[in-house]
Formats: structure tokens, sequence, C-alpha cells
């Protein structure tokens, strides 16, 4: 009989939370028992998963007692929290938040590139931030087959990735331009932040507040997990992060330079071809190329547009499309839980 798991889903109320529940479901993933936990307003609240109803619990350090594996989205400051005391109970607790993704003593996984890593943790494992998982998982494989010396970003990513008030204000502002009223604007580019701008009909060039270098935290987020994922620490990253009115589906424009010589478009379309997680989507005769409406909902990793730079030979562009709540959050965090199952790690 297959060994079941007690699993603690934390932010079950919240988007990510619900696309993990439903991700545990839709994968048959061996759950014995499961715990819904969430802030002490939600608690008492009934919640169904996999058919069944279930009361959401308050999120407190004795809700880990028993729970074999913990999914943690629920806010970085509630990680930093309660997922120490989920791991000291015994739990693996796998975060969903930025709080310890460069925590030298934390492994950081995409499970497409860097599974070794899990055996290394010591109860937290974190998950990479969205923009940052999509891009690795296409990396990687051509990594692997050309090496890799230059790596340069732009994102395009869905108003999602900023939470559902993001999501409310780009359709009531939709709304609101159609009808030729004033467009109010409370949530991007960064709620907390000085000024707020209009997403509909607009792009946004500022995801995250402003570092002291002119690159935004989510910049910096991708610069730096790419190098810790990807064991590249002095791999050149850079990276340009735009808010767009699309609301689902990171897309991201990337620039590669390859150690290869003669390394063609079709030698990297193989190479992609056969990578897990990704699915080469690239015909241009037949207007064949990645968009967020056809990522949404689907697991993997889509990339296309490959093309060979004009001025360099080793230079390579490509344009990489998924899901960011689901491979980019949600899937990637469970897809990481049944890598520690099928290594033996838990």
């Amino acid at each position: 009989m297959t060994k079941q798991y007690t699993v603690a889903v934390v932010g079950a109320t919240g988007a990510v939370g619900t696309k993990m529940m439903e991700q545990l479901a839709k994968r048959k993933f061996p759950i014995g028992k499961i715990k819904l936990l969430a802030s002490k307003k939600s608690a008492g609240k009934d919640i169904t998963f996999n058919g069944q109803s279930y009361t959401i619990e308050e999120a407190t350090p004795e809700a880990f007692e028993g729970v074999d594996i913990a999914l943690f989205s629920a806010g970085g400051a509630v990680s930093k929290v309660l997922a120490p005391e989920a791991a000291r109970r015994g739990a693996v607790a796998i975060d969903n938040t930025s709080a310890f993704r460069m925590d030298p003593e934390v492994p950081l996984v995409v499970p497409e590139v860097n599974p070794s890593d899990l055996a290394k943790h010591k109860g937290i494992i974190a998950n990479p931030n969205c923009s940052t998982i999509q891009m690795v998982a296409a990396l990687e494989p051509i990594k692997k087959a050309f090496g890799l010396s230059n790596v340069i970003v732009s994102t395009y990513q869905a108003v999602s990735g900023s939470g559902i008030n993001a999501i409310e204000e780009l359709k009531i502002q939709s709304g609101e331009w159609e009808k030729g009223k004033d467009v109010e604007a409370n949530v991007l580019p960064v709620k907390s932040d000085k000024k707020h701008y209009p997403i509909a009909r607009n792009v946004i060039p500022q995801i995250d507040v402003f570092t002291e270098n002119g690159f935004t935290y989510e910049e910096m987020k991708m610069i730096n997990e790419t190098k810790k994922i990807m064991h590249m620490p002095e791999l050149p990253v850079a990276a340009t992060c735009v808010r767009v009115p699309v609301v689902s589906g990171h897309s991201e424009s990337v620039y590669i330079e390859v150690e290869k010589d003669n390394v063609s478009v079709e030698d990297v379309k193989k190479v992609l071809e056969n990578a897990s997680g990704i699915k080469l989507v690239d015909d241009i005769t037949a207007q064949g190329y990645p968009m967020p409406i056809y990522a949404e909902g689907e697991d993997e990793v889509f990339v296309g547009r490959i093309r060979k730079d004009l001025a360099k030979d080793n230079g390579f562009h490509l344009w990489i499309v998924a899901d960011n709540l689901l491979k980019g959050a949600a899937l990637n965090s469970i897809q990481i839980a049944e890598a520690l199952i099928d290594e033996g790690i838990i």
C-alpha cells in the first residue's frame, strides 16, 4: 500500500492556496489527512477539498503537530514565523514566499532543474519566484547541452501575480475606460508605494519597490534566484520586469549566450523538445508561438520564437510563457513534495 501523508495548506483561502488544493486533488497526491490553515479571521469557515467539506483551522505553531508536509502561501511574515515551527515539529515546510529563498541553508528548487538540492533541506524548502521558475526550466536543458554564459530577460507579467485586488482593479478600470469615466488606481505598481497607476490600457515598468541600484526587488529576485538554482553564482543575469494588462500568464523575452560554438536554432529546439516540463510551440509559418491565453491552466512551460542573434553567433532569443499561478507557484510546490517522496527523502 502506498504510504499516505498528513498535509497542511497554510493560506488555504488565498489564490495560490486554492490552486495548491486543486493540484493535490488533480495529481492524486497520497494524502491520509489534510489540514487547511489560515488566519484567525478565516478560522471556522468551511471549505471544500476533493469533494469533501473541511473546517479551516487557525494557523498556529501547534497546528503542525503530526504534519508531514506543510505548503505555505500566506505571505512572507507568516512563513518567517510558522515555517520554522512546522519544521521543528517534524514537517517539511515548502514555502511559496520570498522569506527563505536566498537563505544559504534553504534549498531553492525547481524539480526539473535542481532536484538533488532537496536532499540538503533542514526542514524548509523554498519555492522560487514565478517568473524565475519558468525561465530556469527552459534554460537548464540548454545549459546542460551547450553551456550558458549570459542571460538578459524582460518580463511581461500578469496582474494575478499581484493578487486578487489587482485582478479586480484591471476589470474595474477596463469598464471605466469604456464608459469614458476617470480611472482610479490604488493597487499597482505596488500598493504600499507612493504612486499608483492604472493597468488597463497600460504597461507599468515596475514590479515591487526599487532598490538602491535602480533595479526593483522583483528584478533582483530573478537575478539572484537564477544564479542560486542553476548553481552559477558568476553567471551574468539582467532583468527588467513589467506589469501588463493580462489576468493570468507571465511572458518573457529572454536573450542568452551559450558557450559551445556552432549551435543552431534546430539544435536548441531539439533540446527543448525533449526537456521535462517544456512544450515547444515554434512554427512561424503558421504563426505558432506561446501566448498567455493558451498557457492558462496548463502545467508546462511554453517556449517559442527561438532565433539566433544577428550579431553574436552564440546568442539566441527565446519567448517563454507559463501560468504564473500554476507552474509559477502552486504546481511547483506540489512537484517539490512529489519529488521528496519519489527520492525517499520524506
